[in-house]
């Protein structure tokens, strides 16, 4: 019952990770800058300084938080098909 328990959490909230680092990372290319304000949950609890990159005057740092966020991406896919791997005690 507790790895069950264990895949049905892992895959909610990596699901709701996807959804959120899609959205950031979709308004990321639209206004050619990320931002990370205090809007969502995730920046609330992590507590994430207010801070602008734009693609034009700093693209090393944005391409490079933009590959980081595209890799959180993958790895909550990777978790939502799959589920999370718990080693056998």
């Amino acid at each position: 019952m507790e790895f069950f328990l264990y895949q049905i959490v892992a895959r909610v909230v990596a699901a709701y990770l996807f959804f959120d680092v899609s959205r950031f990372l979709w308004r990321g290319l639209v206004e050619r800058k990320l931002s990370f304000e205090q809007h969502g949950f995730m920046e609330r609890l992590f507590n994430v300084p207010d801070w602008v990159t734009h693609r034009d005057t700093h693209p090393f740092r944005y391409w490079f938080l933009f590959a980081l966020e595209v890799f959180t991406l993958l790895a909550c896919l990777v978790v939502v098909i799959f589920g999370w791997w718990v080693p056998d005690r």
